[in-house]
């Protein structure tokens, strides 16, 4: 069978939706905390801006039952409602909490450049390092994120949460790994190599003090730049299962951007980040893992856990509440979710997503199903 010809494609684009490299530069896309920490599976603000205008005023409660990154929640807060996020991932909980939190800018800069000057002291020589830990970082690196670990457990909350996402950015890019493989490294890379990133010999990190250096001024120089629109309007991140969470007020609506099937292993994205913070780890309870692949039966479960899901939120939900799914729905997994659920589909809009680099460039589209809650409180 033919493929379509693009202009056909176009026809079936919102066009609103679907940004051009010049219109929605890179600088853009990570505006202000949206670029505090690498996260796969994120969906652009601009996409979560759109909807909030079509769908909610500000002075609502806008709710994502699987928050991520906390994308939704920053820009929930910049439009002036009340934003509440959950999620099984405990980094993730964590990246969001900074991200939203409210943080005293000169207080913050002196505790962070504090706790960067004692790591690099050396001050934490007696910390312990996991099995995985020793593997994956050179003895040099890992000394100094062992130090600026130990440095920030005497910081007092939320400063020293904002400690620890600088420390998880750092031991990612600090991993014996190639450089054009951060997101995906199956194996610790000890020699030196061809690099397809600077079309030259590289040789693989063997510090951490100038990642935990650059982090830190990047991530000041972030939460600065987001205090400057943050509003009044509180921000909740719950730490806990969408399928069974308990709400702690009714909500306006949803947007939310659900985890594909068999793509992405949410808690083993960040393995670094759970091993040196030492954060629970429920990848057990995650939904649509890599690991379970697509098979019926892992579909399957999928299906049912999304099913409970939107089960769930809709008993926080008023009939006819907007609730806006961003998903690549290739396996047409959706039609039936949302007739198990109760959500009656109003619309299901096509964008082009024309902006993945490295190993996952490449022609990718992404379904938004604007829907109505048929049933709630």
């Amino acid at each position: 069978m033919a493929g379509r010809t693009q202009e056909a494609l176009y026809r079936e684009l919102d066009l609103e939706l679907s940004w051009s490299e010049e219109a929605l530069p890179q600088i853009e896309r990570t505006k202000h905390v949206h670029g505090l920490h690498p996260y796969l599976g994120k969906f652009v603000p601009q996409l979560v801006e759109v909807f909030l205008r079509r769908c909610f005023r500000p002075g609502n409660r806008v709710y994502d039952p699987f928050c991520g990154s906390g994308t939704t929640l920053v820009e929930a807060n910049a439009f002036g409602c009340d934003a509440v996020g959950c999620d099984i991932s405990a980094f993730n909980c964590l990246l969001t909490r900074v991200k939203t939190g409210r943080h005293r800018s000169a207080a913050l800069e002196l505790a962070l450049r504090g706790t960067l000057d004692l790591a690099l002291r050396g001050d934490g020589a007696g910390e312990r390092a996991s099995e995985w830990a020793r593997r994956w970082y050179a003895p040099r690196a890992l000394f100094e994120l062992l130090a600026y670990r130990a440095a920030a457990e005497a910081l007092p909350e939320p400063v020293r949460d904002v400690a620890r996402v600088v420390l998880s950015r750092a031991a990612r890019s600090a991993r014996l790994t190639t450089h054009f493989d951060l997101d995906f490294p199956e194996t610790p890379q000890r020699e030196p190599y061809w690099c397809h990133k600077h079309r030259r010999e590289c040789r693989p990190v063997g510090e951490a003090a100038k990642f935990l250096s650059r982090y830190t001024d990047d991530t000041l120089r972030r939460l600065r730049a987001f205090a400057a629109v943050r509003t009044d309007r509180p921000v909740a991140v719950l730490h806990a299962d969408a399928r069974a969470v308990e709400l702690p007020e009714p909500a306006s609506g949803i947007v939310t951007s659900p985890p594909y099937p068999g793509l992405i292993d949410y808690h083993e994205q960040h393995r670094y980040a759970y091993e040196l913070l030492g954060l629970e780890d429920r990848r057990d309870a995650e939904l649509g893992p890599a690991v379970r692949g697509r098979r019926r039966e892992a579909l399957a479960g999928y299906a049912d856990g999304m099913v409970a899901v939107f089960r769930n939120a809709a008993r926080f939900l008023r009939p006819g509440a907007p609730v806006v799914i961003v998903v690549n729905d290739s396996l047409d997994l959706y039609p039936a979710i949302l007739d198990r659920t109760g959500l009656e589909l109003e619309e299901r809009l096509t964008r082009h997503v024309n902006r993945r680099t490295g190993r996952r460039a490449g022609e990718f589209f992404e379904d938004v199903l604007v829907c109505r809650s048929a049933e709630g409180r």
